[in-house]
């Protein structure tokens, strides 16, 4: 079965944004794009650069970890304010909105219904596992239903600014097992943690 994953940037002190919910590694952005996390991203992680960084960094890689990849409105917008549709036209794109009737990247699949049965279907199908790119709320929503983290974790903090688990996400404490983790010299931290499978 395809895993959902949580593949996302945050601080020492858990925010994936600014207040505001500017994109944090845009002109305006506080994230420090380093060479060693650029190169992470590139070898590790290509599927999961936006088409146009691809583009101007010569990326043509498959990648070996997702084929569909999850947001929600504001994380959609952000691109879509910058003038780009489907910043994944390499993946299989959903966005889940209640509001949205419709989205201007033909090959974006606008969901409307409840993210956690669309997930569950998704997971069912065949293919690469299922990266949830944010934000903190769809993954407060889909919070039972994420089966590894993927944390990118900066050297900094914020204070304030949209948490990892957004919206209204209840107490429901979970154990994970660190399964593998980078250390780049810029000391920013690669980890991956899965929740532990039943005995």
């Amino acid at each position: 079965m395809r895993k959902l994953v949580y593949f996302i940037a945050t601080t020492l002190d858990g925010h994936i944004a600014a207040p505001d919910g500017g994109d944090p590694t845009g002109p305006d952005g506080f994230w420090p794009i380093g060479p060693d996390y650029l190169e992470q991203m590139i070898t590790e992680y290509p599927e999961t650069l936006p088409g146009p960084a691809r583009a101007a960094l010569s990326v043509t890689a498959e990648g070996t970890h997702f084929d569909t990849v999850l947001e929600g409105r504001h994380t959609y917008e952000i691109g879509v304010k910058a003038g780009i549709d489907d910043a994944y036209p390499h993946l299989k794109h959903v966005v889940f909105s209640r509001s949205l009737t419709s989205v201007p990247g033909a090959a974006v699949e606008l969901v409307n219904a409840d993210p956690v049965g669309k997930v569950r279907e998704l997971k069912q199908q065949d293919g690469k596992d299922i990266w949830l790119c944010g934000g903190g709320e769809l993954a407060g929503l889909l919070y039972p239903e994420i089966d590894r983290l993927i944390v990118k974790l900066s050297p900094l903090t914020t204070g304030a600014g949209i948490r990892l688990f957004g919206g209204d996400t209840g107490f429901d404490v979970r154990q994970w097992e660190l399964t593998a983790h980078t250390v780049l010299p810029s000391g920013v931290l690669f980890l991956t943690y899965d929740r532990p499978t039943a005995a």
